[in-house]
């Protein structure tokens, strides 16, 4: 069971399959995969195959990806969550979101309600995140979270920034928060 939650402006929830077509446009925008190693919008059967795997992510690592609905929205604004990185042997924070939806606070909300989740309910001892290094918004994003920078590494074809937050520091932090 996949597990919903609320936020003070969001919904994060399952991706369902009928939110392949609203998240292949979403990847169409300009500029929505500008930092990413793929900055071709994939294919809808791509598109489709991602939200397949994240069921079958949840059911593996019990954290994935949910599916982003900003409050009073009827379709998703993107998605954001954890994702276990065979390749560093770590779990990443993510997020995606539709340009009309930027600089609102939704990526910082997302990112910090899917940390405390991999901190709180799943256990982890550390979490990433991999910011292309001139991806300023999204740094400011995740040092809002409480990340720090380590090392810039190379990895899928580009440099990206590694930043990490430990869960002691993660509860440290949010210990005295009155939402916790």
């Amino acid at each position: 069971m996949i597990p919903s939650m609320r936020t003070s402006l969001l919904k994060l929830r399952l991706l369902e399959f009928a939110d392949a077509e609203v998240l292949h446009n979403i990847y169409q925008t300009e500029g929505v995969l500008r930092y990413f190693p793929t900055t071709t919008p994939p294919p809808l059967e791509r598109v489709e195959r991602f939200i397949d795997n994240q069921k079958e992510h949840w059911d593996k690592y019990g954290y994935g990806n949910w599916g982003i609905l900003p409050d009073g929205e009827k379709q998703i604004a993107g998605w954001a969550g954890l994702q276990f990185l065979p390749d560093l042997d770590e779990t990443e924070v993510g997020y995606l979101l539709d340009k009309p939806f930027w600089g609102r606070g939704f990526a910082t909300e997302a990112a910090g309600a899917s940390l405390g989740f991999g901190f709180e309910q799943c256990n982890l001892e550390h979490i990433i995140a991999l910011v292309h290094p001139e991806n300023l918004a999204s740094r400011r994003v995740i040092e809002k979270c409480g990340m720090t920078y380590v090392d810039t590494i190379h990895l899928w074809g580009i440099d990206l920034m590694r930043h990490r937050l430990e869960a002691d520091e993660w509860n440290k932090a949010n210990k005295s928060s009155p939402t916790r």
